[in-house]
C-alpha cells in the first residue's frame, strides 16, 4: 500500500520552456521531460526544437514562435490551449546576447536584446495569463550582468540592462498577480558554459555545465515557489576569470 501510494503521489504539470533550441534551456527541457512532465519546448530554430522533441517524444512538444511578435505568440497559446487544460509553469528563458562597446552599439542592437531579452517574457506572459492554473509559477532566467551590484564586464551593457529590467518585471508582476495564486520569481544566472557564455568570453572556461544548471532550474520551477515569490535569487559560484 505504501508503494501505491508514493508512485501516485506524482502529479505531471504541464511546463512551458522558451528558449528551448538550446543551452540551458535545452537541458531545463530535458530534464522536466526525464521527470515525467509534459513540456513545451519553444524557439524559433524548428530544427533543433525537433531534435530535443525526438528525444521524448512523449513528453515534449516542439512548437517553434518568434516571442518578440504578437501574432506569433497568440498563435503559439492557442496550440498549446488546444492540447492542455491549463499551464503549471512558465520558464522564461529565451535571450540573446551581444558583445559590443557601448560605443558601436547600434540602437537597433540595443532594441534586439530589449525585444528578445524582456519583450518576449511580457509577451507570453500576459497571452498565457488565463491559461494558469491555480497556484502556477513564472520563472524569469535573469543574469548577474543584471543583479544590482554585480560585476559588470565591457560589451554587455545592453545585455545586463535588459536582464535587469527583466528582474524588475518579476517583482512586479509578483505584486500584480498576488490574487492569482501566481507566484513570479527570477534566477540571475552567473557563468554558465553556454554557446553564448563563449560568445561574450572567448577562451574562458566556465565553472557550471548547462546540464548542471538545467537541473537547477528544473528542481527550482517545480518547488520554488513554495518558498519564494518576488525574488530575484543569483545563482552564481564566480565571475569568469
Amino acid at each position: 500500500m505504501l508503494t501505491f501510494i508514493i508512485k501516485n503521489s506524482f502529479m505531471s504539470k504541464v511546463i512551458i520552456v522558451t528558449g528551448a533550441s538550446r543551452g540551458i534551456g535545452f537541458e531545463t527541457a530535458q530534464q522536466l521531460a526525464d521527470r515525467g512532465h509534459r513540456v513545451f519546448a519553444v524557439a524559433r530554430s524548428a530544427g533543433p526544437l525537433g531534435k530535443l522533441q525526438g528525444l521524448f517524444p512523449e513528453q515534449i512538444n516542439a512548437v517553434p514562435a518568434d516571442l518578440t511578435d504578437e501574432h506569433s505568440v497568440g498563435r503559439l497559446v492557442e496550440a498549446i490551449s488546444s492540447e492542455v487544460d491549463g499551464v503549471n509553469i512558465l520558464i522564461n528563458n529565451a535571450g540573446v546576447l551581444i558583445n559590443k562597446p557601448f560605443e558601436e552599439l547600434s540602437l537597433d542592437e540595443w532594441r534586439a536584446q530589449l525585444d528578445s531579452n524582456l519583450i518576449s517574457a511580457v509577451n507570453i506572459t500576459k497571452q498565457l495569463l488565463p491559461h494558469f492554473n491555480t497556484k502556477g509559477h513564472i520563472l524569469n532566467i535573469s543574469s548577474m550582468g543584471g543583479f544590482q551590484g554585480s560585476t559588470k564586464f565591457p560589451g554587455l551593457s545592453a545585455y545586463s540592462v535588459s536582464k535587469g529590467a527583466l528582474s524588475i518585471l518579476t517583482e512586479s508582476l509578483a505584486a500584480e498577480f498576488k490574487d492569482r495564486q501566481l507566484a513570479v520569481n527570477a534566477l540571475c544566472l552567473g557563468a554558465v558554459h553556454t554557446e553564448m557564455f563563449e560568445a561574450a568570453f572567448p577562451g574562458f572556461e566556465a565553472p557550471v555545465s548547462p546540464e548542471e544548471m538545467g537541473s537547477y532550474i528544473a528542481d527550482f520551477s517545480l518547488s520554488g515557489s513554495t518558498f519564494y515569490n518576488g525574488k530575484i535569487l543569483p545563482v552564481a559560484l564566480e565571475d569568469p576569470e
